[in-house]
């Protein structure tokens, strides 16, 4: 089982460890390079704020950028402080949670592509959503690339918690479910971050290896969610499991 997650724009305000060196999928090597070019000079940019969709409130957010081949790191998992990271609380997992997470969780970026949660990279802002120039959407940049590294690894059912933006960064197909999550029939966006952290981190606590769709629904269900299954009209895309908040 994999679990794909999107970052947070949230990050811990500094690392303590030595400049970014090695990182999970070395292949990407060269194209991070690239981004991180990219970033640095859009970073100094009259208009970096409009060119990194950026509010006036974030202007400190270029300069933390144009550190960051210096910059001190952390691992990606004590990185990201969103609520989707505070509900699934990866500091709390024990040994054994956190050894399943260090090898099922990929978290998605718009700057390193994808990183496992311990790899180490300091602070940064750059979305997945950004038209970053030369590159242009890093999304569609990302995506050949990141298929390439992840279309590969061992067959499993993928539980893809990312929201849209990073999950047009890589497309799994029909042997992953992507979760949605409802209240009074209605998407919701802060609720879904915490309640997709409280489903990756029961996912990992109790040790669950789901083969198919069915049966991570029903695990699901055994936790206490009401969910919806849906089968996906072609094979190049997802389940989509709904989860109905009370």
């Amino acid at each position: 089982m994999l679990i794909l997650l999107p970052p947070s724009e949230s990050k811990a305000s500094e690392g303590s460890g030595p400049p970014v060196g090695e990182l999970s999928f070395p292949a990407l090597d060269k194209p991070r390079k690239r981004v991180l070019t990219a970033l640095l000079r859009a970073s100094k940019r009259r208009d970096a704020l409009d060119v990194l969709g950026l509010t006036p409130g974030l202007a400190g957010e270029t300069a933390r950028n144009m550190a960051i081949r210096t910059a001190p790191t952390l691992p990606a998992a004590g990185l990201y402080t969103g609520v989707l990271y505070d509900n699934l609380g990866l500091a709390t997992l024990d040994d054994e949670a956190r050894k399943r997470a260090e090898e099922a969780v990929l978290i998605f970026s718009g700057l390193w592509g994808v990183l496992r949660i311990t790899d180490r990279v300091p602070p940064y802002r750059l979305s997945m959503g950004v038209n970053l120039p030369p590159l242009g959407g890093l999304a569609a940049f990302w995506r050949p690339l990141v298929a390439r590294q992840l279309d590969p690894l061992p067959g499993g059912l993928v539980v893809d918690l990312r929201s849209a933006t990073y999950a047009g960064a890589w497309q799994p197909g029909d042997r992953s479910v992507a979760v949605r999550v409802f209240r009074s029939g209605k998407v919701v966006s802060h609720m879904a971050k915490a309640t997709r952290g409280e489903i990756a981190r029961a996912l990992l606590v109790a040790g669950a290896d789901p083969e198919t769709p069915g049966e991570l629904a029903g695990l699901l269900r055994s936790l206490g969610h009401t969910v919806d299954l849906t089968e996906p009209a072609r094979s190049t895309r997802p389940w989509t499991l709904d989860v109905h908040l009370p």
